[in-house]
């Protein structure tokens, strides 16, 4: 298994370092099951103006910020991973953390948003977000990671240790 220079710097932003080429291949395509779940309910919550979808995926995304495993890792994790054969997913650095963090927060001041009656404002705030969520699942281009990288510097953390 082979992984290209591009889809290891994508995954390095968002703190996957210190991973040998074979672990980090077999991980990729895996790595994007977390995004991708957490788009789809975005994109419904924002779509059909569901603040309490949005309420609720927000302590997923807090957690997901604290600890080093989001929860719907531990689905992947204990559950599809059995089906393909592959290895639990590596821990998220602290990159990928902070993307959960903010997250976490645009996910509450989306649903407040429709809670307060400003459905427009509601639309654009979880129009970004599931934007930002899709651009990570179907790329691995993780904005947040990218803003962490500015913030704090592009620290060479080994997300195993």
């Amino acid at each position: 298994m082979a992984i290209s220079a591009g889809a290891r710097r994508r995954l390095e932003i968002q703190g996957f370092v210190g991973l040998d080429d074979v672990t980090l291949a077999e991980a990729e395509p895996w790595l994007r099951f977390t995004p991708a779940v957490c788009t789809v309910l975005m994109a419904l919550g924002t779509a059909f103006a569901l603040p309490e979808l949005l309420w609720a995926l927000a302590p997923f995304a807090a957690l997901g910020a604290v600890f080093p495993k989001h929860p719907f890792d531990f689905v992947y994790n204990y559950g599809l991973r059995r089906l393909t054969g592959t290895k639990a997913l590596p821990p998220n650095g602290a990159p990928r953390r902070f993307a959960c963090g903010m997250a976490a927060v645009w996910l509450a001041a989306t649903a407040s948003a429709f809670m307060a009656g400003a459905p427009a404002a509601g639309y654009a705030l979880g129009g970004v977000l599931t934007s930002v969520a899709l651009l990570v699942s179907a790329t691995h281009v993780c904005i947040p990671s990218m803003i962490y990288g500015v913030l704090f510097g592009r620290r060479r953390e080994t997300v195993g240790a």
